[in-house]
């Protein structure tokens, strides 16, 4: 099953390529960038996805991301207090702090703002120390997630992003943790539309400016290095259709904090103005019954083990025609969410898109008696 799901993402992605390019993507003022459909999972654009990058606070995504599954799994309590080490407490004085003290015990639920709204490098230290019992174990734990989202051109040297060789990952990889965070977590990840939060009597304004000049962005990080320059997540949904349609921006190494905010709210506008998400096919529906030789049933249904979304250049969706291409002849057994062909949809003539099409229940062999008669069907046809 994880197969097929993955053999629909990289079609949707192919397809990404071949539409897109009937559009030109906007000019972006950064070394790297990506805007990517969370909706439909596909990339619309980007330039130099994969170039590695130092990604400074945007390291944060991946503790909070990391905290937030302990938090699932009971490990840890929002109200749990916590002990400030002298570590957490003297990380890195010349960079964003939430002003934690030793001699104050603080809440993970306020670690977790201090983390996200105010980015403080000593949030982190103290976050992962308390969920891993010190820093260098929960950075594994960082290390592991990446592994298993797929990160494969991400590692983690640091809980909080600040300057390091074995800190790096990609627009590409970044795009993915952070459309993992909206939805594994979506009960946290409305932390990050708070545009300020107040502790030890210190009040931080969220470094993510876009929450205050575009209504529809809720979040992500923003962080800053010398090497990296001024980077950026940002998430925003808006009406499509009947639903509502999620973008995720990811610019890289831009010049000022204004450059940075201006380019991800200059590439989400692109995205909304320019292209629709549509649903092509549900999960389970099925799109044919074609004949099914030395089975228990004399058809079987056909389709797709998911939803069927795609994101397309406005315009195009009414144009999309689908073709289908079976393996016949389809001969039982045949289990469920087996493939049994691809789907094109075809646009002026040109496929722009394949996707797998699976049986949608299992089909036992018939009786010996069955099999031999359509063994001779087979062999006459």
């Amino acid at each position: 099953m994880k197969k097929l799901i993955a053999a629909l993402a990289t079609s949707v992605m192919l397809m990404t390529s071949a539409v897109a390019q009937t559009l030109p993507a906007p000019t972006i003022a950064a070394k790297s960038w990506l805007l990517l459909d969370a909706t439909s999972g596909q990339i619309i654009a980007s330039q130099d996805p994969n170039l590695r990058i130092e990604p400074a606070s945007l390291t944060k995504v991946m503790t909070a991301y990391v905290v937030f599954g302990a938090l699932r799994d009971k490990k840890v309590d929002l109200k749990q207090m916590v002990n400030v080490s002298t570590k957490a407490w003297k990380v890195d004085t010349s960079s964003s702090k939430m002003f934690i003290d030793p001699a104050t015990p603080v809440s993970i639920n306020d670690l977790l703002y201090g983390l996200m709204v105010q980015s403080g490098n000593d949030a982190a230290v103290a976050l992962a120390e308390a969920v891993a019992g010190d820093e260098s174990a929960f950075v594994v734990m960082m290390n592991k997630e990446a592994q298993r989202l797929g990160l494969t051109s991400t590692h983690f040297a640091n809980p909080h992003g600040l300057p390091s060789p074995e800190n790096y990952s990609t627009a590409q990889d970044l795009s993915v943790l952070a459309k993992r965070v909206i939805l594994d977590f979506p009960e946290f990840y409305k932390i990050d539309s708070v545009k300020s939060f107040t502790y030890n009597k210190i009040t931080q304004p969220n470094r993510n400016r876009l929450l205050w000049l575009d209504p529809t962005v809720d979040g992500m990080k923003t962080g800053h290095t010398e090497a990296a320059g001024y980077c950026m997540i940002a998430s925003a949904h808006r009406p499509n259709g009947a639903g509502e349609r999620r973008l995720i921006s990811v610019v890289l190494g831009t010049s000022s904090d204004q450059v940075r905010t201006q380019e991800s709210q200059k590439l989400l506008n692109w995205g909304f103005q320019n292209f629709d998400t549509v649903k092509l096919y549900s999960k389970g529906q099925a799109i044919a019954t074609p004949e099914i030789w030395k089975g228990s049933k004399s058809n079987v249904k056909i389709g797709f083990a998911q939803d069927v979304m795609v994101t397309v250049p406005k315009g195009v969706a009414g144009k999309m025609k689908p073709a289908l291409e079976r393996k016949d002849p389809l001969v039982a057994p045949l289990a469920e969410n087996s493939r049994v062909g691809t789907l094109k949809m075809v646009v002026d003539g040109k496929p722009m898109l394949e996707l797998p099409v699976v049986a949608l229940e299992t089909v036992e062999q018939a009786s010996i008696f069955g099999r031999a008669w359509d063994s001779i069907r087979l062999w006459l046809k």
